[in-house]
């Protein structure tokens, strides 16, 4: 894509408006577009490449309305890379501050780069229309809630039906950043002894945490920047996700299903935890698998892992497990925040199928599980269909599930807010089976 005569950034602006592009017509993931689109590009330009795609998303409606304003009718047909060009172009201009003059010039040679030379004049028109008529777009904006939240429709309304109280916090939390959560693996170190190894490799990170093995980085770092990541001494997970294998609570010699695991995060902590568990580790998704065995090869862990569908019990053996954790697939509502292109790629839809597959493992593994044997239910979901509604109908239907305390108050149930905590959004339940 390297053209002599654009100027620099022009090149991450061309990936971004593809990723962009790649989402909102094909419905493919960031994670999915981006490692494809930006493999050529220098580190600075793939993470300002990067930036501006998870930006424009993030405050898709918006944009979408102010570049609307902008030009004469929609851009179709082979010109609608240029549509999606011009939303990274004002993300910079509008969210971003941006030094103008760059990001417009850098914008518009992208437009070569998307083999749309013809169209630069019109790039550079929009931009600089938009520069000057900003003040009255972000009135008229100001005028229109629905846009501001930055959400499908569908999904507001949900957000504002279930937390009324809440709802404003939410959009606004999902609209962030979030931050960067490490977990200290206690067999090589503890928070304090890391802390410093962090002040020391000139990384700044926050002292309070809910979690003793939990530390939050003041700003995001490449992960090979950590001390002794490599080693295994620390791996990057959520505030609310570490709360999984502290719940869970395995004891040496149990016998310990993970269902969902991949990418194995949650596997690994089992076992940082209790290495004397015996730990099977099932996903159905055959690549996200092979990341569960990286994982647990860098930090010297063993685990059985096994492709297997968990909405049947074909894979399992006949013995039955101590403890279970079911990761469910979900609408992943509440971790927005890191992936901001789910609130494009989630149907309303979606919501009811996925109500039906969380049923499906729930009945299915049950029978799995001892006697007087604990079941953790997660999500990364904020929905009551698929949490309190979903663990209310399955107790209904099993007169030998016997809700427990997940939370520190001693409360059945544990829903976390995008931004608790400075956490994700995440359900907790944990059911006992009566012997």
């Amino acid at each position: 894509m390297t053209h002599r005569n654009v100027r620099p950034g022009a090149e991450s602006r061309a990936v971004a408006a593809q990723a962009v592009f790649q989402v909102v017509e094909q419905g493919r993931s960031l994670s999915q577009a981006l490692p494809s689109l930006n493999k050529h590009l220098e580190p600075r330009d793939k993470g300002m490449a990067q930036a501006l795609a998870y930006g424009t998303l993030r405050y898709l409606p918006a944009l979408n309305f102010m570049v609307g304003e902008l030009i004469s009718k929609p851009l179709k047909g082979e010109l609608k890379i240029l549509h999606s060009l011009l939303l990274v172009g004002a993300y910079q201009l509008v969210y971003m501050g941006s030094a103008e003059h760059a990001a417009v010039s850098a914008t518009v040679d992208a437009a070569v780069l998307l083999k749309r030379g013809k169209q630069k004049g019109l790039v550079n028109g929009v931009l600089r229309n938009l520069q000057r008529q900003l003040p009255e777009l972000q009135q008229q904006l100001a005028r229109k809630p629905a846009l501001l939240h930055n959400h499908p429709r569908w999904l507001s309304d949900l957000i504002t039906q279930h937390y009324p109280a809440q709802a404003e916090a939410i959009f606004t939390a999902n609209n962030g950043q979030a931050p960067m959560w490490l977990r200290i693996n206690s067999r090589y170190t503890n928070r304090a002894e890391y802390l410093q190894l962090l002040s020391d490799a000139g990384i700044e990170a926050i002292t309070e945490a809910p979690l003793e093995t939990a530390i939050q980085l003041v700003q995001a770092v490449d992960v090979q920047q950590l001390p002794h990541f490599q080693d295994g001494w620390v791996s990057v997970q959520d505030i609310a996700a570490q709360h999984a294998a502290w719940l869970l609570n395995a004891q040496a010699g149990e016998r310990i299903l993970d269902c969902c695991a991949a990418p194995g995060g949650k596997t690994a902590h089992i076992l940082e935890q209790q290495p004397e568990a015996q730990v099977l580790a099932i996903d159905a998704d055959a690549p996200r698998l092979q990341r569960v065995h990286d994982n647990l090869k860098r930090l010297k862990l063993n685990a059985e892992v096994r492709q297997a569908d968990a909405t049947n019990t074909e894979w399992w053996n006949g013995q039955l497990f101590d403890r279970i954790l079911l990761d469910a697939p979900c609408s992943a509502t509440g971790v927005i925040r890191r992936h901001p292109d789910i609130k494009w790629l989630r149907r309303d839809s979606d919501i009811a199928e996925l109500v039906h597959i969380q049923q499906q493992i729930l009945n299915a593994l049950w029978p799995t599980l001892k006697p007087g044997g604990t079941l953790l239910y997660a999500t990364c979901s904020i929905l009551a269909e698929e949490n309190t509604s979903q663990i209310e109908a399955f107790k209904q239907a099993h007169s030998d599930a016997i809700a427990v305390a997940t939370k520190p108050d001693g409360a059945v149930e544990w829903q976390w807010l995008p931004g608790d905590n400075n956490g994700d959004g995440f359900y907790y339940a944990k059911l006992e089976k009566r012997k």
